[in-house]
């Protein structure tokens, strides 16, 4: 209770000030991750269970599944399809030399683990988060060729690193037979069926929306429960399927805009603000968690987490964006801003849930803390002034430039 307590004060007195911390470079995940540090170690709140792994992994799935869901729904459509080569490379290129060039430094900072177990930890921490990247892909100071290809990298490279983290969680436990079956089955039922399930979903949903709207059926108020349950029925189908909800709410939100083209303008805002207070929810007890996994922690760990924040995301993004034409600081501020955050918790989650019982579990959960925390705090207060920096380092640009043109 005293957490609840606390947490719902926390949400109270933020608001008073939130149009201050509006201008500032605090975010809100840094207040609420250090408001949960704070609780805990000034009260030991955690001398109990919080609740249950099951239940944070549930909270934070449906976290992310909204902010996911809204961020989608607010791209437009026809410069997607023609500027898709910069997210087209960031998930092709880009997230599977994360993946090997994440794994190779785990194995050299890391003692104990094992190469498999090393896999694991960089196909958690593959993806980048929506949620810590929403100022970023929000900002109209960045070009929109720039902030789309965030978004929809962010948005997708969950799902498409679940069929990898499976596949080294298989292999770790049982060896390498029948690895290339698991990973193609695992890829079909995650990365397929989730899109079929969000195309279907949102094409129904959004032609149903839209119907309504247009017969003057729709009551603007309570039309938003009609588009906040689109991602939520997409977290639900996927479920009995083993389909990636994340790819299936993303896909549902691209795919709403066909029939209720009004959908980034008429309702998301209640979807959007539900999604924000479960994701603050899940830092606020992520903060709370942490002290008792810092303490043990060596330095190898922290080593580990900006190598993850730089180098092994900064590399690949820019060898996936060779030939486009960008400016370096271009490259350098996409590579930089791909936060470590809710999708990597969420992954971490379903890797605990599997019960491996691998040696090196306590490891990789460590790692994964120390990243996901560094990153909130490093992502959070440098991304005004990163952008304010691009900003005036490209604010010369013509139309012509790549930055700005709507295709290659």
């Amino acid at each position: 209770m005293l957490i609840l307590v606390v947490f719902l004060l926390l949400i109270f007195f933020v608001s008073l000030i939130s149009n201050r911390l509006e201008g500032s470079i605090i975010t809100m995940p840094i207040i609420f991750t250090t408001a949960g540090i704070i609780l805990e170690l000034a009260t030991s709140a955690t001398s109990q269970p919080i609740m249950g792994r099951t239940t944070f992994l549930r909270l934070s799935e449906l976290a992310l599944v909204l902010i996911l869901f809204t961020d989608s729904a607010r791209i437009r459509l026809q410069p997607l399809f023609f500027s898709s080569s910069l997210p087209t490379r960031l998930l092709s290129i880009g997230m599977p030399l994360t993946i090997l060039l994440g794994a190779l430094p785990a194995l050299l900072l890391i003692p104990g683990l094992s190469l498999w177990e090393a896999c694991i930890l960089a196909a958690v921490l593959a993806p980048t988060d929506a949620g810590l990247g929403r100022i970023i892909v929000t900002s109209p100071k960045v070009p929109v060729r720039i902030r789309q290809g965030l978004n929809v990298e962010a948005g997708l490279n969950d799902g498409l690193s679940v069929p990898f983290l499976m596949l080294f969680i298989a292999v770790a436990m049982s060896g390498v037979k029948g690895a290339g079956r698991i990973l193609i089955q695992n890829a079909f039922e995650q990365i397929i069926l989730g899109a079929l399930i969000g195309i279907g979903i949102g094409l129904v949903g959004g032609w149903l929306l839209g119907q309504a709207e247009r017969r003057k059926y729709l009551n603007k108020d309570f039309g938003q429960f009609g588009l906040l349950s689109v991602p939520m029925l997409c977290l639900i189908a996927a479920e009995p399927i083993h389909a990636s909800p994340f790819i299936a709410a993303f896909v549902g939100g691209l795919s709403v805009q066909i029939g209720f083209k009004d959908a980034s303008l008429h309702a998301l805002d209640f979807s959007e603000q539900w999604g924000q207070l479960l994701n603050l929810l899940v830092f606020f007890i992520f903060g709370i968690l942490i002290p008792s996994f810092v303490s043990q922690m060596s330095i190898s760990y922290w080593i580990y987490a900006l190598a993850s924040l730089t180098v092994i995301r900064m590399l690949p993004t820019a060898l996936a964006l060779a030939g486009t034409h960008l400016k370096p600081a271009t490259v350098l501020f996409m590579g930089w801003f791909g936060p470590r955050g809710l999708a990597s918790l969420v992954l971490g989650l379903v890797f605990l849930e599997k019960e491996s019982k691998l040696a090196g579990e306590p490891y990789i959960r460590s790692a994964i803390i120390a990243t996901v925390l560094l990153s909130v705090f490093a992502h959070g207060l440098s991304a005004k002034p990163g952008i304010a920096l691009y900003s005036r380092m490209t604010g010369g640009l013509g139309f012509d430039a790549p930055e700005r043109k709507e295709s290659d």
